[in-house]
């Protein structure tokens, strides 16, 4: 597990960005299935969002192109409809899809609105594998640990599921309706298994409330109550994070310097 320190959220972004970009290059020229497309994972909340604007900004700058990207994203609520301004259909047409070249017959998002959701899931993972696996999958990590809705006790190889939201999810995103009785009780979303299988995975966190989840996945035990300790194992995961969310890590110094030296080389 790489960690990487910020001193701020925008320099979050910006690192992050020009990591993508560089893994998606080299992506592209060596994904099997079709050395002309790359699959990348994405996530939605607040913290995926200034990524998102560098992408857009170095895409309006004629530095990149989503015109060979096959998108998937974590997960969507359970009973909003697509044009509601509070699904992550809406989400992601709005921060990103419109802003880009990205064709809208390659990104792909759960579909919720079905009357049978476990076969709307296991569709949703179906066509993640035909498309090749993800390459890159964007996280952001909840104050619990979960990453994607991986709510506490997610099993580590888990596939994409309907799952029951905690009360403290429904809390956290209460802010993004008009009350918490508004806010789904119930996601589809990827499970810890599909984005274990990812082959790069890029974690964002910022802020001093994401800190002791920080430590925890990084420091702590690999356990199910911290549903993103299990990158501890993954072969290519980074963290990117702010002075702030990295300030309880006990190793903190040595992640700093392991960073030094991999900039040196």
């Amino acid at each position: 597990m790489r960690i990487v320190v910020c001193e701020s959220p925008e320099q979050v972004a910006e690192v992050a960005a020009d990591e993508s970009i560089e893994y998606l290059g080299l992506a592209c020229a060596s994904t099997a299935k079709n050395p002309e497309s790359t699959v990348l994972g994405l996530a939605t909340g607040s913290t995926p969002l200034g990524l998102y604007q560098k992408w857009i900004e170095r895409f309006r700058s004629g530095e990149i192109s989503f015109r060979n990207v096959v998108s998937f994203n974590l997960d969507e609520y359970c009973g909003v409809p697509p044009e509601d301004p509070q699904s992550y259909h809406y989400f992601m047409q709005g921060n990103l899809f419109k802003h880009i070249d990205i064709l809208p017959q390659n990104t792909h998002i759960p579909h919720t609105n079905s009357d049978d959701l476990p076969a709307s899931a296991e569709a949703y993972e179906i066509a993640i594998a035909q498309a090749g696996g993800i390459d890159l999958q964007i996280l952001g990590i909840g104050s619990e640990g979960h990453i994607g809705f991986n709510e506490l006790g997610s099993s580590f190889s888990s596939a994409t599921r309907v799952k029951t939201l905690t009360s403290k999810t429904r809390q956290d995103n209460a802010r993004f309706f008009a009350s918490l009785e508004q806010v789904p009780k119930m996601a589809i979303t990827m499970g810890l298994g599909t984005i274990m299988n990812a082959r790069a995975v890029l974690l964002l966190a910022t802020g001093l409330h994401k800190a002791q989840t920080i430590r925890d996945t990084v420091e702590g035990p690999v356990t199910a109550m911290v549903p993103a300790s299990i990158l501890q194992f993954h072969p290519n995961a980074t963290l990117i994070l702010d002075a702030a969310a990295a300030s309880k890590l006990a190793h903190l110094d040595y992640y700093l310097e392991c960073e030094r030296n991999q900039q040196s080389l």
